[in-house]
């Protein structure tokens, strides 16, 4: 018989023996009947189904906004899930009052949703957050109504209201002073020690070894492609195993465990000083409540031509760690694509962790992408380069490009081409030859085959243009390669 879940719903206790890999969204709906969580797209897209997700960390909930239609029930073990309906008090609290004056609410679909997600982000910054913080609780909410405007003056007035929060040197938890601001429920100061005793003795489903089943991750693609069929399937939820999470160095390495959110690895200082840009690069690829979700591990797996972050990783020299029971072995990313989702990996093997070198003082680093919409869309192109140059001289590159092959394509001829060379717009003009046969796009939805052959050549020049000012200006290049500029 299935170990029941146990988890926290707003303030009630929940032991449910739901199957585990229902979607909370259909839960809440379905089975809770708390239907303030719309279901909107059903994709993750349009945010109408936020949710907060508490999770227990050193005597303190740690709360993130996600979307509930692309989570496992079985994934709310021991943890503490907040709707909408769970952030209500007799007043408005100065979330909900402040769409209310600037009239950031029409029809009225979405407005939960981005209710939840803008109490989150109070929740995490308090009296520091800013006017970037809530475009980013906003960035992963569809509006058709009021053009954002009004939503953006509202989140000016929670920064006002957030002023009155005490620094956290004040010596008061900021769960406490928002509790006393009329900004949550009472029962958030309760969690911690709910949370403890919930899961005081109680083994996590699967008692810490991984089951056998359809493994889940961050469900961001999966569930997307297999939602309705799920629910009646054998799952291991893989995000019940802490033992693959977290990122730390290694010597002259950077290990990252599988189960790493987008945002973890961008938020984390350690990938921050390798990848300067990660804040700007995931600001492309996803949402925060996607990024939320979404895992390293499982954008690896899912063999996508166009996984956003297995293209920066192909670039990075990344080595994958396999695990099947107490074996272990290690394969570079470049040789685990085998054909169109066909990947060297065993059967009952998983992707534990990622390692990839720490980057050199000589090493310059960019990531590339092209889609419909300029951000949180699927790409339509997208490259990444790792560049080792003495002075003028490429010693080492490495370049990988999605969306132009069967799978998450790592340039071994270009980069063979380039290798040894001097950077010069001649040399990108030879090597872009090399990059046209080495490439095999294909027409689709995201555009023609000639499409992304241009594409491929534009990013492949942008890593050298950006990365290398002093020697080459975008003039010069595009000149070079016989663009006309008009």
């Amino acid at each position: 018989m299935a170990t029941p879940i146990h988890f926290y719903l707003n303030d009630q206790e929940v032991h449910s023996d739901a199957p585990p890999g229902l979607l909370v969204l259909d839960f809440l709906r379905r089975r809770a009947r708390l239907t303030g969580t719309k279901e909107g797209c059903k994709e993750g897209d349009c945010g109408a189904c936020a949710v907060l997700v508490g999770t227990l960390l050193n005597d303190a909930v740690h709360y993130k906004a996600v979307t509930s239609c692309l989570m496992p029930l079985g994934e709310l073990h021991g943890k503490h899930l907040v709707t909408v309906e769970g952030l209500n008090l007799p007043d408005l609290t100065p979330v909900q009052d402040q769409i209310v004056i600037q009239g950031g609410s029409q029809c009225g679909f979405c407005t939960p949703g981005i209710v939840v997600s803008l109490s989150g982000m109070l929740l995490e910054k308090g009296p520091a957050i800013e006017r970037a913080d809530i475009k980013t609780a906003l960035s992963g909410h569809l509006c058709r109504c009021t053009g954002y405007a009004s939503l953006l003056r509202a989140g000016e007035g929670i920064i006002q209201a957030a002023q009155k929060l005490p620094r956290s040197s004040d010596g008061k938890s900021r769960v406490e002073a928002m509790i006393d601001q009329g900004m949550l429920p009472a029962y958030f100061q309760e969690m911690p020690a709910k949370l403890k005793a919930l899961t005081a003795g109680r083994p996590a489903p699967g008692d810490g070894k991984i089951q056998t089943g359809l493994p889940i991750a961050g469900g961001t693609d999966l569930y997307v492609q297999q939602g309705e069929a799920i629910p009646g399937q054998s799952v291991a939820i893989l995000n019940l195993h802490p033992e693959m999470l977290g990122i730390r160095r290694d010597g002259n390495e950077i290990r990252v465990g599988a189960l790493t959110t987008f945002e973890e690895f961008a938020a984390n200082a350690q990938i921050q000083k390798a990848l300067p840009e990660i804040r700007q690069y995931m600001h492309w690829i996803a949402s925060l409540q996607i990024r939320n979700r979404a895992t390293l591990g499982g954008n690896i797996v899912n063999a996508s031509p166009i996984g956003d972050m297995t293209i920066l990783l192909l670039a990075l020299n990344t080595r994958l760690t396999l695990k099947d029971g107490t074996k272990t072995r290690s394969l570079p990313l470049k040789d685990f694509y085998q054909g169109y989702k066909q990947l060297a990996k065993r059967k009952a093997e998983i992707v534990s962790e990622i390692v990839f070198p720490v980057p050199a003082a000589n090493m310059r680093i960019n990531y590339e992408k092209v889609s419909k919409r300029k951000c949180l869309d699927i790409s339509s192109v997208t490259s990444a380069a790792r560049i080792t140059h003495r002075e003028r001289t490429i010693v080492n590159i490495d370049l990988s490009l999605g969306g132009v092959a069967p799978v998450p394509l790592y340039l071994q001829q270009t980069g063979a081409f380039l290798t040894g060379r001097e950077i010069t717009s001649a040399t990108l003009a030879a090597a872009l030859a090399v990059l046209q046969e080495e490439i095999a796009p294909i027409s689709d939805i995201r555009g023609s085959a000639a499409y992304k052959r241009l594409l491929a050549r534009q990013l492949i020049l942008a890593h050298f243009t950006k990365l290398f000012p002093e020697y080459l200006s975008v003039r010069e290049v595009l000149g070079a390669v016989g663009f006309v500029n008009t």
